[in-house]
């Protein structure tokens, strides 16, 4: 999403009915934005693919990752989590990401509850209710990737609560900053689909959650390898899929943008796939399912705060550096700190954010997204987009460590050893793979 509400489309058309107002009230009337049914048709396509990236995209994938005992609970987190954060965003957190008040910190609540919605009501070319439930689906998928740091052993009441809490606390002030009209977003850091506001945030909370919660029992001992990668393949496929609404859907209109944005995003999606997968080849002598596809996502993050800045050249520069760089997160560091991020949401989603948002600062293409990168001479942006990626980090790791401390002192976060080696599928939900 660019940083303003409405699209580029509306904001002309709204200059060029103030100027025919002096001239003629009949045709500053006419010229007065209006709904666009071919801009509609795409953001409900949009908004719908992106749920589908959640449920069953994200569910599918985390849930081939785990072992057996667990991959129900995976599914229900995520098919949890869809419901949650729909009825906060209803209540609450639209209005504190969108309404327009007086701070440049958060919205106010006068869209709470969404009041304001009517059938009549538009927002540029489309529907204000397109909207709203398009930005649902960003902030249902944001909480819903977090899950995967804290696969196998956190209580599923204590994340809810956590979810819950840090979709309110942390996902609408940080999605403010940036689209809402904050200061982000005025200091011109380029955000186009979520780098910031969805990846950045989601693997700096996942880092931190897998941090406090300690390790998996037998981490580094016993062997926790996937049992189905056959259902990540096909999360991963319906992700790459679905991304196509989150990324082109972000131009908010079937325009030369969307047009733009999907190209980039099918490139550097390739890209990264095939950098992770060569890198995986020659360290390890044999090319895996679940490095291409985890590859694959490592580019579609990257890509996406880049997307409607950037022409193919620079998505094939970024789709590469994330593949390359989001391997060694996994293959390297993790292992180096000796964390447990089960399924590498920080690697993935956390360096590939940061990757992609820094690398939007020097491949922007003024002609394409209004603004210059440096390789156009505008060296500063990559300033600007650390002030992003900082402000990011530090509100998202800081607040998110207060939220989990609570909980942890209150609920507490973890399930028991005997429910950890029962499996959370049974201890938790009394079910089972069977």
């Amino acid at each position: 999403m660019k940083k303003f509400i409405y699209p580029i489309t509306a904001v002309a058309a709204a200059a060029s009915a103030a100027a025919l107002a002096f001239a003629d009230p009949a045709l500053a009337a006419e010229a007065k934005p209006k709904l666009d049914t071919g801009d509609t048709a795409w953001m409900l396509t949009s908004t719908a693919i992106v749920l589908l990236m959640t449920i069953p995209g994200v569910a599918l994938f985390y849930a081939g990752m785990v072992r057996k005992k667990n991959v129900l609970s995976m599914m229900m987190q995520c098919f949890a989590i869809t419901c949650l954060v729909s009825i906060i965003w209803m209540v609450i957190g639209y209005s504190l990401a969108f309404s327009k008040g007086e701070s440049s910190l958060l919205g106010n609540t006068d869209l709470a509850f969404l009041d304001h919605l009517t059938v009549a009501g538009i927002n540029g070319t489309i529907p204000d209710s397109v909207f709203v439930i398009f930005q649902m689906t960003f902030a249902i998928i944001t909480a819903a990737l977090i899950t995967g740091a804290v696969a196998e052993r956190m209580k599923f009441s204590a994340l809810l609560w956590f979810i819950g809490i840090w979709s309110v606390v942390v996902y609408s002030p940080i999605t403010f900053w940036v689209w809402g009209g904050g200061f982000l977003g005025d200091a011109g850091v380029l955000d186009f689909a979520g780098g910031t506001v969805v990846h950045i945030n989601s693997g700096v909370a996942a880092l931190v959650a897998a941090l406090m919660l300690g390790k998996r029992k037998g981490y580094g001992v016993e062997n926790l390898a996937p049992h189905n990668l056959v259902l990540s393949v096909i999360g991963a496929s319906l992700l790459w899929v679905g991304w196509f609404g989150f990324n082109a859907g972000s131009a908010v209109g079937a325009n030369g943008t969307a047009g733009m944005a999907m190209a980039v995003t099918q490139i550097a999606t390739a890209a990264a796939a095939l950098a992770w997968m060569f890198m995986e080849w020659v360290a390890h002598k044999k090319p895996t399912v679940l490095g291409i596809v985890s590859g694959a996502i490592a580019g579609l993050v990257a890509i996406t705060p880049a997307s409607g800045f950037v022409g193919p050249k620079g998505a094939l520069a970024i789709g590469i550096a994330a593949g390359l760089v989001c391997y060694w997160g996994a293959a390297w560091l993790k292992p180096k700190l000796g964390y447990d991020d089960s399924l590498d949401v920080f690697a993935v989603h956390g360096l590939g954010g940061i990757t992609g948002a820094i690398l939007t600062g020097v491949f922007a293409i003024e002609a394409i997204g209004g603004t210059a990168g440096a390789l156009e001479g505008n060296i500063a942006q990559i300033g600007t987009q650390l002030w992003g990626i900082a402000a990011t980090i530090i509100w998202s790791g800081g607040a998110s460590a207060v939220i989990l401390f609570i909980i942890d002192k209150t609920l507490g976060l973890r399930i028991s050893e005997e429910a950890e080696a029962e499996g959370i599928d049974f201890s938790q939900h009394g079910e089972m793979v069977r």
